[in-house]
Formats: C-alpha cells, sequence, structure tokens
C-alpha cells in the first residue's frame, strides 16, 4: 500500500498488532460516557446522518431525511388547550414566546442532527408554565401540521412548589422533529403525559430535556400509539439534592410501525431517585420497538436509589423488539442500582387459566396484553385519560391476529 508523499502523511505501520483506522488516526478515543456525549444548538456542527452513528444505528434514517438533513417549517402553529373547570387561569399559562426566552437551553442540548436540525429552525416556542400549589391539569392539542418538514420547540415550566398534570395530545398528520424543555423549581410536582395517536403516515421524531431541581418531582409518561415512524428520547438530568423522576412508556407496535425510545437518566446530585419502566407489546408483519436506557450515577450523586427496566410481549410472528439497558457508576455510595430486560410471547399458563375457566383463546389473549400495559396506564394519575387510554388498548387489541 503506497502513501502520498505529503508532511502530514501517516505511517502505515502496525502498534503491537494494531492495525491503523481507516480515518487515518491511532490516537482515537471513543466517547466513555454517557454523559460526555458532543452537544450543540447547531446543525452545522453535526455530520449528515448515515445510519451508523451509535445513536442512529437502529432507525430507519433513509426515511427521514427531510428532518435531518432538510429545511424545516419553524413557524408557530394552531393548538388548543383545555384544563379542569376549578383551575385558576393565572395558575396554568400557555402561550408562544421568541428565541430570546431566557428559559431556552436550561434544561439540555441536542445531541444529534434532528434534534439541532429543530433547534436551529423554529421561530417561536410554546411555553406552558405551570404555578400554584393546588393540583391541577391541561391538555395542549395539536393535529394535522401536515405533510412538509416542521421543527418545533416546547417550554415546560414548573415553578417551585407547584403541582399539575400536563398532557401533550398528538393526532392527524405530521412530519415533525422537536425539541422539549421540562424546567422543575424546587419541590415542584409535575407530570408531563406526552400522547403519541398520529395518522398511520405520520413521522415525529421528539427530544425531551428535563432538569429537576431540590426535592422536585417528576413523572414523564411517553405513550405511543399511532405513527410510521415514533421517536420520543427523554433526558432527565436530576440536578437537585432529593430530586426524583418516574419514566414510564407505554407503547403498541402494528405492522410496519417503528416506534423507538431512547432514555437517559443523569444523577448528578445526592440522594437523587430514578425509576424507570417501559411496557410495549407488538403485532404484526414489520412491527419493530427500539429501547435503550441510559443510567448515568454521577461521582457526586451519593445515596443514589435507581433502576430501570423494558418489558415487551411479542404477539405474533414477524415482530422485532431491541431491547438495551445500560448503567454505569462512578461513586460506590449508592442506595442501589439494577436494571432489568426481557421479550416474549404470551404466558402458557396464564392463558391455560384462564380458558380452563370457560374464557375463549382470543379473550384470554386480550386478557393478558390488558394486564401487561395496565401496569402503565394506572400509574398516569389522570383518570379520565386512563380510561380512555384503556379504550384504545382494547382497540389495538381487536386486530392480534393468532400465533
Amino acid at each position: 500500500m503506497s502513501v502520498a508523499s505529503t508532511s502530514n502523511a501517516l505511517p502505515t505501520t502496525e502498534q503491537h498488532g494494531i492495525k491503523e483506522h481507516s480515518d487515518g488516526r491511532f490516537g482515537f478515543v471513543p466517547v466513555q460516557t454517557r454523559s460526555a456525549r458532543f452537544k450543540s444548538a447547531e446543525v452545522t456542527d453535526f455530520e449528515a446522518v448515515t445510519g451508523r452513528e451509535a445513536v442512529w444505528k437502529l432507525s430507519p434514517v433513509a426515511k427521514f431525511t427531510d428532518l435531518t438533513a432538510g429545511e424545516l417549517d419553524g413557524s408557530a402553529y394552531e393548538i388548543s388547550s383545555t384544563d379542569t373547570a376549578d383551575v385558576d387561569s393565572s395558575d396554568i399559562t400557555v402561550g408562544w414566546v421568541g428565541r430570546d426566552d431566557s428559559r431556552i437551553g436550561l434544561a439540555g442540548l441536542p445531541e444529534e442532527r434532528a434534534s439541532a436540525n429543530a433547534w436551529t429552525s423554529f421561530e417561536q416556542a410554546l411555553a406552558i408554565t405551570v404555578s400554584g400549589e393546588d393540583a391541577k391539569e391541561i391538555t395542549v392539542s395539536r393535529a394535522n401540521l401536515g405533510s412538509a418538514p416542521r421543527a418545533a420547540h416546547t417550554i415546560i415550566e414548573a415553578k417551585p412548589f407547584s403541582r399539575a398534570v400536563v398532557i401533550l395530545q398528538n393526532n392527524g398528520d405530521a412530519r415533525l422533529t422537536e425539541n422539549v424543555e421540562i424546567i422543575l423549581g424546587e419541590s415542584a410536582n409535575l407530570t408531563v403525559v406526552t400522547l403519541q395517536e398520529w395518522n398511520d403516515g405520520a413521522v415525529h421524531l421528539a427530544n425531551h430535556f428535563a432538569s429537576v431541581g431540590r426535592d422536585a418531582r417528576l413523572k414523564h409518561v411517553v405513550v405511543s400509539l399511532g405513527g410510521s415512524i415514533v421517536r420520543v428520547n427523554p433526558s432527565v438530568h436530576l440536578a437537585g439534592s432529593g430530586s426524583d423522576i418516574d419514566a414510564l412508556g407505554l407503547y403498541f407496535a402494528d405492522a410496519g410501525q417503528h416506534l423507538e425510545q431512547q432514555v437517559y437518566v443523569n444523577h448528578d446530585a445526592p440522594h437523587s431517585r430514578s425509576r424507570v419502566t417501559y411496557k410495549g407489546a407488538l403485532q404484526g408483519q414489520g412491527a419493530r420497538t427500539v429501547w435503550i436506557g441510559d443510567v448515568l450515577i454521577g461521582n457526586k450523586a451519593t445515596g443514589t436509589d435507581s433502576y430501570e427496566q423494558n418489558r415487551n410481549l411479542v404477539l405474533t410472528e414477524g415482530t422485532r423488539a431491541d431491547s438495551i439497558p445500560n448503567l454505569e457508576i462512578e461513586t460506590g455510595d449508592i442506595l442501589g442500582a439494577g436494571h432489568a430486560s426481557a421479550t416474549g410471547r404470551f404466558d402458557d399458563e396464564q392463558l391455560f387459566y384462564l380458558q380452563s375457566r370457560g374464557i375463549s383463546e382470543d379473550e384470554a389473549r386480550r386478557l393478558v396484553v390488558r394486564g401487561f400495559l395496565t401496569e402503565i396506564v394506572q400509574q398516569i394519575g389522570s383518570p379520565q385519560l386512563e380510561e380512555r387510554l384503556q379504550i384504545t388498548i382494547e382497540a389495538e387489541l381487536t386486530g392480534t391476529e393468532g400465533e
């Protein structure tokens, strides 16, 4: 192999049996910890997406190059909001703010190109601000964003000691990449539910960044049921002492659907707690789900209590579920940490038990799946939404094919 005779050419020798990389560098060191990933709000700081990158290797990147590399419509869009009748209107405000809003960037920054493209392109951010110690609930809905590639940015701020449930409802058509920033002040108690019920052809790439303050508690719930490609990646920074996160996910992939979640919890303060529980079901040829769970317990996070798990129930042939839990621990002074992952079919003993009591096989299967997913639904904390989701899951199950 010949080498051009330039002053900066590298020799093509071997070092202790290690061959030179194709990029010409022996000294390249990969990122060693999850928190060290490159971050930027500028799309041009990221290379073009090839699908070989760690963050993209399980995604069908060729199907949404317009969102990672193309120009995006970053204008404001139509929304509607409903809240409980007894909520003081001053306790929850919803409106559009400019890119110069001081809260933008407080919760996190993009780690990949689709997220950075959305950040670079949005013109105004939708700001939902919660205050007041009384419990309250609001649903913010958007629908039919169209088939053109679009960018969006949302800020959800919970003031100190505030309590609320915020539901983000998504319906209709969309080709959307967006960032959602969630900021919790001291002792705030906030539930954020993002509900993806898009039409069959929709593509939705979302990155959620959360910063949880001292003694604050966040419950973050991802429910993905509709859309062609839905990728919702929550990244939670437990920044204050005593901060707490329950990260919950529920997904049901039908034929041809790709539903993906990459969850990151960064324990960066003492006595923080995290519980990550994602559960999904798959049915139909080509149904695909991806779950990656990263938990980092930093060297300052003494007294941490952490556990993450992912469970997948395969209902038919021709499906694929990828489940990858990762745990990094930089201090030994913790209460506990662990992770678990499982993917499998129906429990034959459960089916036999139900059938032995006169329940048909099809109904027995539906009961098992309902029970499997109900664990997540019942933890949301919104009775009206929980009831609606139970009905939606039942409707999904009517299409279940026998094995």
